[in-house]
């Protein structure tokens, strides 16, 4: 590969890492929102709905955040702490704030205002996630009064010709997912802030606490269970096997072969909630995940580790690997096609 090729992939890399980065576009959501605020734009729809999403853009970049952590108990001591602060904080600024404000100027005042509603979606978020790993613990020390769940295996195929695993997978894109969950938030904000409006004799009554609870309790987690279950609802079984020069995806009846020679993006990510598998080449984009659908018994909801005979038949067939800052990630790119997607960016 030649050098100038090699920037360009680079700095196409930096500039796709950017755009998916969620605490870019928090920030960027809101320095729009307190733009608008500032200009005399007095809450209307549009700058609220910047708070919100952008709000829950900073919380879902920060719990992120935690669960790389190493060692995970450190992800799990911060991200508790701050769980607990930003909840106390909010409680704090809805009893107090207004008076502890007043000598400020009219911008600094607007400015609180924009972040004060941004961290009512962002510490929503960060206690669903919280609320997450605390059942996660619990569902592990059931877990040893029982057998371990184990990792989907590969299996060789009866023809001889490579391997394959057996795993139920829910054929949805990633994008389709990300902007359920931004609707979701949007929707819980806005029907929380109207009820509390109607019912603001009641909010004051049980305070700024309770208030956060009840929310949390009452419209996020049924909202997330209830996502969650009509996702897995669509699980089917799946079955992807490499071969010697191509790759087969059996999505429920449905069958695709793309061989390695046509095959344009490969991502393979086997651990988490959104442990899944992307194909796409020769007219085929597959998008399966595993980390949320319904696991077989005795499974555990993931991939297994991608074989290392596939890293070289897919080097041989000319595509490039892209590390990771995940170890749970793998990404194989058509150089041409990568070159071509960051031109057309």
């Amino acid at each position: 590969m030649t050098e100038p090729a090699a920037d360009t992939e680079a700095r196409a890399t930096v500039r796709r890492r950017l755009i998916r980065n969620p605490a870019l576009w928090g920030a960027l959501l809101l320095a729009v929102a307190i733009a608008f605020t500032l200009a005399g734009d007095d809450l209307s729809f549009f700058p609220f709905l910047l708070m919100l999403v952008g709000g829950w853009c900073v919380g879902f970049a920060f719990v992120n955040a935690t669960m790389r952590m190493v060692p995970a108990r450190n992800g799990v001591l911060l991200h508790t702490g701050v769980a607990v602060a930003l909840g106390a904080a909010i409680a704090f600024v809805v009893e107090s704030g207004g008076d502890l404000l007043d000598p400020f100027p009219a911008a600094v005042r607007a400015v609180a205002v924009v972040l004060q509603l941004a961290a009512i979606p962002a510490a929503g978020w960060i206690w669903l996630g919280l609320i997450g790993r605390l059942s996660d613990v619990f569902a592990r020390r059931d877990a040893r009064k029982r057998p371990t769940p184990t990792t989907p295996e590969w299996e060789r195929e009866e023809s001889g010709d490579g391997s394959s695993v057996r795993f139920p997978g829910i054929p949805l894109r990633m994008r389709v997912l990300t902007g359920t969950i931004v609707a979701i938030v949007v929707v819980v904000g806005l029907f929380a802030t109207l009820l509390l409006i109607a019912f603001d004799d009641i909010a004051m009554r049980l305070g700024p606490r309770l208030m956060i609870i009840v929310v949390g309790a009452v419209l996020a987690l049924p909202m997330y269970l209830a996502v969650t279950a009509v996702l897995r609802r669509r699980t089917v079984e799946c079955v992807v096997a490499f071969g010697n020069d191509e790759i087969r995806v059996n999505v429920g009846e449905s069958s695709r072969t793309i061989p390695f020679r046509d095959l344009e993006l490969l991502l393979w990510r086997s651990r988490s909630d959104y442990a899944r598998i992307e194909v796409r080449g020769a007219g085929v984009d597959v998008s399966l995940i595993a980390g949320l659908a319904k696991p077989s018994a005795g499974r555990t909801a993931e991939l297994p580790v991608l074989p290392r005979r596939v890293f070289r038949r897919l080097e041989l067939a000319g595509l490039a690997l892209e590390r990771s800052r995940r170890d749970d990630v793998i990404t194989f790119r058509r150089p041409s096609a990568h070159t071509a997607d960051a031109a057309r960016r």
